[in-house]
């Protein structure tokens, strides 16, 4: 994969587009990408990453939809990514824009656009590009096939970050399998052991549930077989051995035991059951001829009774037959009885009507009565023209009332228009003048806002000035400080390591061992081996020292970069405030502000007073309006009252002759619709009185005659012989039952059975009742032991049954959990089996970490001159696992040594071919894809000059093959030794890139 072009716009810290020809920095083999501290030279990798896959590194992915845009980029400016790169012989340009919130197109806000992705090849035949895709998946797809890593692996391998690998040198086992987990993808081989582990504590656990179950089944049976087994159920825990065979053998011998006690059982119950049915027919015998000697006895008495009651029975016959004879005289008393009442009702109607009349009335009869009727509704109907006259003459005095009150009302608001009028041009004048004073005082505000927000700014700047000038005195104090602490911390290291190197005879010293040879000079023999004096400095002193110098460094460079932000803000404030004093600053923004304020509230009340004026102006209209109106009613009422009076004078007039003596004509029509119809009442109650009269005398004649017919000597007779509907009831009721009790005797006292059984002795059927519930008890008693016994055999049965199934479903279980437990044991290197306990993972990285120290150890034999050799080691780590070891074998003493003993130079040139190493691996699990651009990140910031010379040789031997490598790096030094550049520079709008080649 080669690098040739890369366009970034409106990406990370670069605001506007910036463009990177990889074609021409590649010439010189070896590059540098440079710039301060947060000028962007990260972003550059960053936007590689992100055009090839979509996403920038894993360490700054969290929160990437935040910061991928610049802040810097103008509103309208969308970021953009373009990389045109060849691989696997094919050249293509891959464009990515991220999603981002554009500026509507109409109104104000923001609409957002989706991300958006193209994919394009050059063909060389036809001289032009061709579209592939724009699908984000599509194109993820085919880059990832075509470069055949993953974007953690391409970032490992194409952007080294060599500090990894110096801390891969010193870590343990467990965080150097992380690092390769993530690199070569072996996480299917821990989610084997994991599914292999969770296998193992499934069967397992269900192993323990089928013996539990098994367990509970026994328990279930010693609770149905109760104490009839005297050998007690097997004592053994789930997963214990012989478990099954032992449950197995304690249920036959229980269901054997059940199915004795079942046949004795059966025996017991036929026997009662023979005694039983001769008890019952015993029984049933006597209960019959007791039953008939009580029949017999209860018909005596019976019959004893009706003859006491005979005579009652003949008086009841001969009253029904009388009340039969006086049901043909009914008629004829209820038509009496109808006639009678309605007489007496018409009666009193006739008195009632005849009391409401006057005196002169009372001996008239139904036809005077009428003719005085009609007479007073005659005169009636002539006064229902005096009632609408009457009516009228009403509604003329209500109008009169209104005309009065109208007349009231436009006189008040006649003189209420008059007067408000009269003040009119006085208040028009005093609203105008008002009015002309705030537009006034508005031009004002506009002309001294103007001036306040400029003043606003500069006295803003000028304390921001102030402040940033003690700032910086504090930042370059803290900075120097911090410089000094460095350069301390540095010479004490250097110290300290110059130290260890005087001693180091006694590290080597203390490692020796009689009979094997030194590490040194290869004798045996160890006749005076140099002592650690009082002052020896050890390998874990250095390296302290060492972290300090580092802290310490880092802390400097970290202040002098605040030194530099803080200038460069105080630069910035101190060009926009001058050089005036923040109190002058302050004062003049204050009287500014204080008379925009009074020039502001002095405008304020120039729209109440438009307002104002407006509504006098409406009110004034109203008023005329209302004076010319009150004018036209005024007019009007006259003449309308004029008529009014004319009117009620002719109304008067007829009304007197039509009331009479009355107070009005209503009361003189009320008083003769009340004498009309009393009379008309009175008319036909007598009329009504005469007609019953009449009919009632009718009655009484049909009703001898009914009587005489019927046998009585008297209506009164017949009516007092007939019966009401209850007493009929009653009396029939009585008739009907003894009928029925004297046949029903006379049937029992017949029968020849009931009189047989009187003639035999008296029946014991308390002693056959006894005997028979003794019986059943016995019955009872031998069936309830036979049902027990019978469901006893059956769940014996069923428990038996249901705990061979599970015999023979945990066979196979068993098994399994067997070999499952072997495979766990055996992958999680628990296993005694498993010698060196290497997990499965362990065992595919501990390969790939062979494969890794290999690669490195070709490149790291040319950097050390033969010296050092990478190798692998699997031994165990003390009682840890073993698999993921490192060792440097050093050929000048020919000793083999763990990698964290390698000293600052030692660990950079094993950790950069390390790096190298690892990517050569990754390719060629990738596929061998060829990688002819590499970056460098970092890792020179702390090496002398002298070995920074060996490691830019090593570097620049890295051209061979048309490889290019980039060194991403702030060091200042390697700016004189590098000449093909590309520096990131920073400012105030934004970052952008300055490119230099060899030619330059």
């Amino acid at each position: 994969m080669r690098l040739h072009r890369l366009d970034i716009t409106a990406f990370g810290p670069f605001g506007g587009t910036q463009s990177v020809d990889f074609d021409e920095l590649s010439t010189a083999g070896l590059f540098l990408l440079h710039g301060p501290t947060g000028a962007g030279k990260t972003s550059v990798l960053d936007a590689v990453c992100y055009a090839l896959y979509g996403a920038v590194p894993g360490a700054r992915q969290s929160g990437q939809g935040l910061t991928l845009r610049s802040d810097h980029a103008a509103p309208a400016t969308r970021t953009e990514i373009t990389l045109e790169l060849t691989v696997a012989g094919r050249r293509l340009e891959v464009t990515r824009q991220p999603p981002w919130a554009r500026p509507k197109k109409r109104g104000t806000g923001t609409t957002t656009e989706k991300a958006q992705s193209w994919l394009r090849e050059y063909e060389a035949s036809a001289a032009t590009w061709k579209d592939l895709s724009r699908s984000h998946q599509e194109i993820g797809e085919e880059i990832t096939q075509l470069l055949g890593m993953s974007r953690e692996q391409f970032c490992q391998v194409v952007l080294l970050p060599q500090g990894d690998f110096a801390r891969f040198l010193r870590a343990d086992a467990e965080a150097r399998g992380k690092l390769l987990g993530r690199l070569f993808d072996t996480h299917r081989f821990a989610e084997v052991e994991k599914r292999l582990a969770e296998r193992r504590r499934a069967t397992e656990a269900e192993v323990r549930e089928g013996d539990a179950a098994l367990l509970a089944d026994a328990h279930r049976m010693q609770q149905a077989a109760g104490d009839i087994v005297e050998v007690s159920p097997p004592a053994l825990a789930p997963g214990e051995p012989g478990l099954a065979d032992a449950v197995l053998t304690w249920a036959a011998v229980a269901r054997s035991t059940a199915r004795e006690r079942l046949t004795l059982a059966r025996t017991a119950r036929t026997a009662a059951e023979s005694a039983q049915a001769a008890a019952d027919r015993v029984l049933d015998d006597v209960r019959e001829v007791a039953r008939l000697q009580r029949r017999f006895t209860e018909a005596r008495e019976r019959a004893a009774r009706l003859e006491e009651r005979a005579d009652a029975h003949r008086e009841a016959q001969a009253r029904m037959e009388r009340a039969r004879k006086a049901e043909t005289v009914a008629p004829a008393l209820d038509l009496r009885d109808a006639a009678e009442a309605e007489h007496r009702s018409a009666a009193t109607d006739e008195a009632r009507a005849r009391l409401a009349l006057p005196d002169s009335y009372a001996g008239a009869g139904a036809p005077g009565l009428a003719a005085a009727a009609r007479k007073a509704a005659e005169e009636l109907g002539g006064l229902e023209s005096a009632r609408r006259a009457e009516r009228r003459l009403g509604e003329l005095t209500r109008e009169r009332a209104s005309l009065d009150r109208q007349e009231r009302e436009d006189e008040d608001v006649r003189q209420d228009a008059e007067s408000w009028l009269a003040t009119w041009e006085a208040t028009r004048a005093e609203l105008q003048a008002r009015i002309e004073s705030a537009q006034d005082a508005t031009t004002r505000a506009e002309q001294l806002a103007e001036r306040r927000d400029p003043a606003q700014a500069r006295l803003r700047a000028a304390r921001q000035r102030d402040q940033f000038a003690r700032d910086t005195d504090a930042a370059h104090a803290q900075a120097l400080a911090a410089r000094e602490r460095a350069t301390d911390a540095r010479v004490h290291w250097l110290d300290l390591k110059e130290q260890r190197l005087q001693g180091i005879a006694a590290e080597l010293a203390a490692g020796l061992v009689d009979g094997e040879p030194c590490a040194v000079c290869g004798s045996s023999a160890h006749p005076a081996p140099a002592r650690k004096d009082a002052g020896h400095v050890d390998r874990e002193a250095e390296e302290r020292a060492l972290a300090a110098y580092q802290r310490a460094d880092e802390q400097a460079t970290e202040d002098e970069r605040r030194l530099g932000v803080v200038r460069e803000a105080l630069a910035a404030a101190t060009a926009e405030a001058g050089d005036a004093p923040t109190a002058q600053l302050a004062e003049q923004a204050e009287e500014l502000e204080l008379r925009y304020a009074e020039a502001r509230a002095a405008g304020s009340g120039l729209h109440a007073a438009r307002e104002r004026l407006a509504q006098a102006g409406l009110e004034h209209e109203r008023r005329v309006a209302a004076q010319q109106e009150v004018a036209l009613r005024s007019a009007a009422r006259v003449s309308h009252r004029d008529r009014n009076d004319r009117e009620r004078a002719s109304l008067e007039e007829e009304l007197a002759q039509a009331r009479g003596a009355a107070d009005s004509v209503a009361v003189r029509a009320a008083q003769l619709e009340r004498q009309a119809a009393l009379l008309t009442e009175a008319a036909e109650a007598v009329r009504v009185a005469e007609d019953t009269a009449q009919r009632l005398k009718d009655a009484d004649a049909r009703l001898s005659d009914a009587a005489f017919r019927a046998g009585f000597d008297t209506p009164q007779a017949a009516a007092a012989a007939l019966l009401d509907n209850a007493a009929h009831r009653d009396l029939q009721r009585r008739l009907d039952a003894w009928q029925l009790e004297d046949g029903a005797v006379r049937a029992v006292l017949a029968e020849a059975d009931t009189a047989a059984a009187a003639e035999r002795p008296a029946a014991d059927l308390a002693a056959a009742e006894r005997d028979a519930e003794s019986a059943a008890r016995r019955l009872r008693q031998t069936a309830s032991a036979q049902d027990e016994a019978t469901r006893r055999c059956t769940e014996l049965d069923r428990l038996s049954t249901r705990a061979g199934t599970s015999v023979r479903r945990l066979a196979p279980l068993r098994e399994e959990f067997d070999r499952v437990a072997r495979l766990a044991g055996l992958a999680a290197g628990t296993s005694a089996e498993n010698e060196r306990k290497m997990r499965l993972e362990s065992y595919v990285l501990a390969a790939r970490l062979e494969q890794v120290a290999a690669a490195a150890t070709v490149r790291l034999q040319r950097m050390s001159s033969g010296r050092y050799t990478l190798v692998h080691s699997d031994d165990r780590a003390g009682r840890g696992r073993s698999g993921l070891g490192l060792h440097v074998v050093d050929a000048w003493t020919g000793r083999e040594r763990d990698t964290a003993t390698l000293s600052g130079g030692e660990t950079f040139f094993a950790s950069l071919a390390l790096a190298l190493g690892l990517a050569d691996v990754v390719t060629d699990e990738a596929g061998g894809v060829r990688l002819d651009t590499l970056f460098i990140d970092e890792g020179f910031g702390s090496l002398d000059d002298q070995t920074l010379d060996e490691v830019l040789d090593v570097l620049d031997s890295l051209r061979e093959r048309d490889r290019s490598v980039g060194i991403v790096s702030h060091v200042a030094d390697l700016r004189r030794r590098i000449h093909a550049q590309l520096e990131v520079v920073k400012g105030r709008t934004g970052s952008v890139v300055r490119q230099r080649g060899v030619q330059d």
